[in-house]
């Protein structure tokens, strides 16, 4: 099957909190990690699952790779917008690409790559993502190079 790739932007708020930053003041590196699988949880949830729900139907996503790239700090108290879009689209994976952007500039502070795999939650082996979850991404998909 052929992949897909998509343009569709999925944005999503939220601020740094003092446990969100180091001794300086400044968001340790592992947070925007966090910020970004808040991200993909809540791109899930504004298409209509829930992966609690998906957890009970014996089906989990896991990140199989992340890479990220720093490029500026953001500080305690900063509004931050965190985007969840997906590259590719296969039967039983999502890559993601995501940025970490600081509201009221628009600065871009963290961008990363992120598979993810769709597995049983008893095995955690490989299985295709279902058919209705494969569709809601499927009807956001585009040509991603023509972006």
């Amino acid at each position: 099957m052929r992949a897909l790739t998509a343009v569709s932007r999925f944005t999503f708020p939220c601020r740094v909190y003092y446990e969100d930053t180091d001794a300086g003041g400044i968001v340790y590196y592992v947070n925007y990690l966090k910020f970004m699988e808040r991200a993909r949880t809540e791109r899930l949830r504004y298409l209509g699952f829930s992966q609690a729900q998906m957890a009970t139907e014996n089906l989990l996503f896991v990140v199989h790779s992340s890479q990220a790239r720093y490029h500026a700090p953001a500080r305690l108290d900063d509004e931050l917008v965190v985007s969840a879009q997906v590259e590719v689209l296969k039967r039983a994976s999502l890559k993601f690409y995501q940025q970490v952007r600081r509201a009221s500039d628009d600065v871009l502070l963290c961008e990363g790559h992120f598979t993810v795999a769709c597995v049983h939650a008893d095995t955690l082996k490989p299985r295709g993502i279902p058919e209705q979850l494969y569709a809601a991404f499927k009807a956001d998909v585009q040509d991603f190079a023509g972006e």
